[in-house]
């Protein structure tokens, strides 16, 4: 028997919110450990060693969207992975 937990936000923020979010999940990341909690809607993560990272950017006239997803298998085996061929830079 499968468990499904779902946890949805949507919000506007400003951009030093928004740089708080991203650091909180990378420390969550690094500790393996993320707790998402908005009122009584809570859910507890804990990445692998191994995640799947995907990114999707649209721009358009009038607004822009910048999509980021990560996944990961609950017990996923520590493996050997090459050098990532996607570039981040600001």
């Amino acid at each position: 028997m499968t468990q499904l937990e779902d946890f949805s936000y949507d919000s506007v923020q400003d951009v030093q919110t928004i740089k708080d979010f991203l650091k909180a999940l990378l420390d969550g990341i690094e500790k393996g450990r993320i707790m998402l909690r908005v009122a009584d809607d809570e859910i507890v993560l804990h990445p692998s060693d191994l995640i799947t990272f995907s990114v999707e950017a649209k721009r358009r006239v009038e607004a822009s969207e910048l999509s980021l997803r990560l996944s990961w298998k609950e017990a996923s085996p520590l493996s050997k992975f090459g050098a990532s061929d996607l570039n981040i830079t600001s």
